[in-house]
């Protein structure tokens, strides 16, 4: 087995190897993988984070020991946590890095950062702070940063951020955490799911106080939510319907 890490602020993670196919995640810098497969100038990567699949660019990948790829998961998560960070490089060059970047392989890459990075509290209050620095971030199908991110990269990231793991997709958010049976029992931070026609899972979004939600539809907005669903208050129409609530912590 293989294993490698993502030294750059932001490579994409496409279903298909070919820079043509579907964008359908991010990796973040320090972001750890295993190396499930190999074509040509592609590698199929398995994320440590959430166990996702996809292929990425040899180019843009990092090959590190069996030991080294075991001793950063062995660590407390540490995440990045300002919008944009620098990553000061052996050379004195510096590249920024995205909210959220996993900090745990400084060393290993001989990379240094302006602060020391600690692992933030998986209080309620805190997460919520969190939630809303990607506020108004563009809409981005496979996104996971404050340029571009989508409704499941947003819940993903944020409670990422806090060292809660989330799945990568919607449908398997909905599978985790404790079901609750009304808004009314939420408190700020659980997530609400939204389906379709077909009953099929199709957003997410952070619930917040007083019956607000934040999540990512054309950007990362604030609407009232209720017991039908999301509530637009610029269409003056229901733009999604409610399916689940779930408390994650």
């Amino acid at each position: 087995m293989k294993y490698g890490i993502c030294h750059l602020g932001v490579i994409p993670l496409r279903k298909e190897n070919d820079h043509k196919s579907e964008l359908i995640s991010q990796l973040l810098y320090g972001d750890s993988f295993k190396i499930i497969d190999q074509r040509k100038d592609w590698f199929k990567v398995r994320l440590d984070w959430d166990k996702y699949e996809g292929w990425i660019t040899q180019n843009q990948a990092v090959l590190i020991e069996e030991k080294a790829h075991k001793l950063i998961q062995e660590q407390a998560f540490l995440a990045s946590k300002h919008l944009i960070d620098f990553v000061h490089l052996a050379n004195q060059q510096i590249f920024p890095i995205p909210l959220g970047s996993d900090l745990r392989s400084l060393s290993l890459l001989e990379h240094s950062i302006e602060y020391t990075p600690e692992a933030l509290s998986s209080k309620r209050e805190d997460i919520i702070q969190t939630a809303y620095q990607f506020l108004h971030a563009p809409y981005l199908w496979g996104g996971k940063t404050p340029m571009g991110i989508d409704c499941s990269g947003l819940t993903q990231m944020v409670y990422k951020i806090h060292g809660i793991p989330l799945k990568r997709d919607a449908y398997q958010q909905a599978q985790q955490g404790n079901s609750l049976s009304f808004i009314e029992e939420s408190q700020p931070g659980d997530l609400a799911f939204f389906d379709n026609k077909e009953g099929d899972i199709i957003h997410v979004g952070i619930l917040l106080q007083n019956h607000f939600i934040l999540h990512a539809h054309g950007k990362v907005r604030i609407d009232r939510i209720d017991q039908t669903g999301i509530f637009n208050s610029e269409l003056q129409t229901h733009s999604h319907k409610l399916r689940l609530i779930k408390s994650i912590l």
